[in-house]
């Protein structure tokens, strides 16, 4: 319990000990007290839920006040008190705690002493018998007992004191004046002798506590439509912000965070519970206008061009026409439409400025900026927190209402802690589902049909013709090589006397990633690091729908760098995919240091250019694939043994001409055969892999490692001597036993190995190959007769396998 609360019930309850002590206890007509006590004591049990609170409410204020007009101030107490004990514990729905049944009885002891002094006010006794004073008295323990608990209320359950009161006690206010005439007409038959009148006492209870029943039912079927009618709202917020996220996939939690903050905000400004309501709706609907904005706008990762942005700032008008069909009972769309003005007026789409501007829409315009600066988007990095609050105070007084911003700015850390620890439960629409079924629209297929049309007026003739001279040299020099480097590197060349450049980078598309394939100009080692996912950054984002970007932020291409501490001084890029026969190949994007470097000519260059680009780039990686597949091997992606050869033959002829010595070693698996007989082919195929891996990590980078075919593999190590090679063959035995080991799990594989040398043992590849292999034999051979002498080789596989 609060200390307001705390503080409040016990002041209540030394009050009402107070009132019982100097109260008259003085016994009046005893035969008519318990009388009305043992009534009273049954009108106690015939009590209802009062709606909205946990408490509870019987008729027994009746004889309250049938005790204020003919009996002492102790007796009325009294029987009050009972009643209040017989309330709290007489079949509750919840178990009675102490302190809360001391409150209920003290309360009402502190109104009964009230009541029945203003009654018996000396300067009332011109009123005194009447029905008029009973009124009043009635009027005065209805206001001190029903504002007595909506003040504990308020405290305990931080509602308000004023809302609780109307809505849970005001309803039977008629009830106390029908129970004080009722109260006067039995004390007059009672003064008349007429006890025998106390038993009609029974069926009016009876009669108001139905009407208390059916009153409270109404009232509870009312509520019930309510909350029926807000879960309905609710479930039509919640599908409409559904549905902006399935245009924007980026959207979801910055709605449920933009709630949070602006609803803390909003209670912090003191606002009613009705805007509260609609500043909720609000925060997590001011988006919806989107639906009516192309994708491809609402994704771009890049400035948007005037055109784009027109069609943006229809979002807040369509959106307000979206839920003005709704008609919620709280002001929703005057927010929504709202939200992009700003304090000076420049905003849009009705240039309100101050505050003409609704509050819920100046609260939601500041915190969805703050938002949306310390989030990622797809044109630019998120800010830290405290530099995108700093942001927002920089444009107070300009784009947002002072004090929101400085309410914001105290409490953003608070609430940023609370938006965070709040979990967020995303429902995902099936957008990425494929339907099977279908096989075309009733109206069919659209044909695609080519056609042109005329390019625009150039500013300057010479632009004209070198543009023409560009298009053309490039036409004819990019059939000329089938190397994709070459290729590449010719359109960097061509490229930069039309277009200026501070980089330039091509990227291929490869199992779904971006993969920079040339890179040339500043940032070349960031440029060269990325690994763009299809569909994400900048360049990921043109791949995807194969549309163009103009001055975009390369530094959106960061976070796939894996490395949050690198970063790029680019500032701008042009970017056109590049397509081919099958779909998209990869992405052409030129960076610029400065911002808005390019404009709308480059890009029409790049269009002009891309399709010629690309059908070179679609034969160049056919080439190479063509290329790749003939002179690697297929398991081991090392060179096959057509390559060996040609490389053999390069290297001796270099040999002959620079009187440099060269080593050729031939490797063979011994074990192999074991190793596929006990394992698997698949386990052999790794074994050859991983020992082709080793072999390779085991050379110099201009060292030559190739598959010869089956478990034998040929090493071309240039500058080698017959002095050094002995180490070298001990050193690369190890490492393939090593690399089997790792596979297998045991020792059965070893490396038998041969060598020869240029020019002692021949001087074509033929010879030297042959000499290396009978060198390997022997050694195979004299590896053979050790185990045959010394058996506990054999026995050491059996001792690993068992451990």
């Amino acid at each position: 319990m609060r200390w307001p609360a705390r503080i409040y019930i016990a002041f209540v309850v030394l009050l009402g000990t107070l009132c019982l002590v100097t109260a008259d206890w003085g016994m009046q007509h005893p035969v008519r007290f318990v009388c009305y006590l043992v009534i009273c004591i049954l009108a106690s049990a015939m009590k209802v839920k009062l709606p909205g609170i946990a408490g509870t409410m019987s008729v027994n204020f009746l004889f309250i006040l049938i005790g204020i007009l003919d009996m002492s101030a102790g007796q009325t107490m009294l029987m009050a008190c009972v009643g209040a004990l017989v309330q709290c514990f007489w079949k509750p729905k919840s178990p009675t705690q102490l302190v809360h049944a001391a409150f209920s009885i003290m309360n009402i002891a502190i109104a009964i002493y009230g009541s029945y002094h203003l009654y018996h006010w000396p300067l009332a006794q011109r009123f005194s018998g009447s029905p008029v004073a009973l009124i009043a008295a009635a009027l005065t323990y209805f206001v001190l007992n029903t504002t007595g608990v909506a003040a504990a209320v308020a405290f305990t359950e931080r509602k308000s004191m004023v809302d609780t009161w109307r809505n849970c006690y005001f309803w039977s206010f008629p009830f106390y004046l029908v129970g004080a005439s009722i109260a006067w007409v039995f004390s007059v038959l009672t003064e008349r002798g007429h006890y025998q009148s106390l038993l009609l006492l029974v069926p009016v209870i009876y009669i108001i506590y139905r009407s208390y029943r059916m009153y409270l039912d109404h009232l509870e079927d009312e509520k019930d439509h309510v909350e029926e009618m807000a879960a309905l709202h609710l479930r039509t917020i919640e599908a409409l912000a559904l549905a902006i996220e399935a245009k924007d996939h980026t959207t979801h939690e910055h709605l449920s965070r933009v709630r949070i903050y602006a609803v803390e905000i909003g209670k912090e400004m003191g606002l009613p519970n009705a805007e509260l309501e609609a500043l909720r709706a609000a925060a997590l609907l001011h988006d919806i206008g989107k639906l009516a904005v192309p994708e491809h706008i609402i994704s771009k990762p890049g400035k948007l061009t005037p055109e784009e942005f027109e069609k943006m700032k229809i979002h807040p008008v369509v959106g307000a026409e979206i839920l003005k069909r709704v008609e919620f009972p709280y002001p929703v769309v005057p927010i929504v439409r709202s939200h992009h003005e700003k304090w000076d007026g420049s905003g849009y789409p009705d240039g309100l400025k101050g505050e003409e501007i609704p509050m819920g829409a100046r609260i939601l315009a500041a915190v969805d900026c703050l938002d949306a600066l310390a989030s990622d988007r797809q044109y630019r990095r998120a800010l830290p927190l405290n530099q995108a609050m700093a942001e927002v105070v920089k444009m107070s007084g300009k784009s947002f209402d002072p004090q929101v911003v400085e309410l914001l700015e105290r409490r953003y850390i608070e609430l940023e802690r609370a938006a965070t620890s709040q979990p967020v439960t995303v429902t995902k629409l099936s957008t990425d589902l494929k339907i099977a079924r279908g096989e075309a629209p009733a109206a069919g297929f659209e044909v695609s049909h080519s056609s042109t049309t005329e390019p625009e007026f150039l500013s300057s003739i010479a632009a004209a013709r070198q543009e023409v001279k560009l298009l053309y040299e490039m036409t004819q020099d990019l059939g000329s090589s089938l190397s994709l480097e070459e290729t590449l590197s010719l359109v960097g060349a061509r490229l930069k006397c039309m277009i200026p450049y501070d980089a330039i980078a091509v990227y291929i598309i490869r199992d779904g990633k971006l993969m920079p394939e040339y890179v040339n100009g500043e940032s070349f080692r960031y440029l060269s690091s990325l690994q763009i996912p299809v569909g994400q950054g900048l360049s990921g984002w043109v791949a995807q729908t194969g549309r163009t970007i103009l001055n975009g932020n390369p530094a959106v291409e960061s976070g796939y760098l894996g490395d949050p501490t690198r970063f790029t001084t680019l500032r701008s890029a042009v970017s056109v995919p590049l397509t081919g026969l099958n779909g998209t190949l990869g992405v052409l994007t030129l960076y610029r240091m400065d911002k808005d470097e390019f404009c709308a000519d480059h890009l029409r260059v790049l269009l002009a250019i891309a399709s010629r680009i690309s059908l070179a780039i679609e034969n160049a990686l056919k080439f190479r694939l063509a290329e790749t597949t003939a002179t690697t091997d297929y398991l081991t992606d090392l060179p096959n043994a057509r390559s060996l050869f040609l490389r053999l033959d390069s290297e001796l002829a270099r040999c002959r001409r620079t009187n440099e010595p060269l080593s050729v070693l031939v490797c063979d698996l011994d074990g192999f055969k074991m190793v596929n007989d006990r394992f698997g082919h698949v386990v052999g195929n790794k074994v050859l892999r991983t020992v082709g891996g080793a072999l390779k990590d085991a050379c110099r980078e201009y060292d030559y490692v190739a598959r010869m075919g089956g478990d034998e593999f040929v090493l071309i190590l240039p500058a080698s001597t017959r002095d050094q090679m002995e180490r070298r063959i001990a050193e690369l035995r190890e490492v393939g036993a090593t690399a089997g080991s790792v596979v297998t799990g045991t020792d059965i594989l070893t490396l038998s190995i041969g060598e020869a040398y240029f020019p002692d043992d021949g001087t074509d590849a033929e010879l030297l190959l042959a000499e290396a292999d009978r060198r390997m034999y022997r050694a195979k051979q004299a590896f053979k007769q050790k185990r045959i002498v010394s058996p506990e080789i054999d026995q050491a596989p059996s001792l690993v396998a068992v451990q």
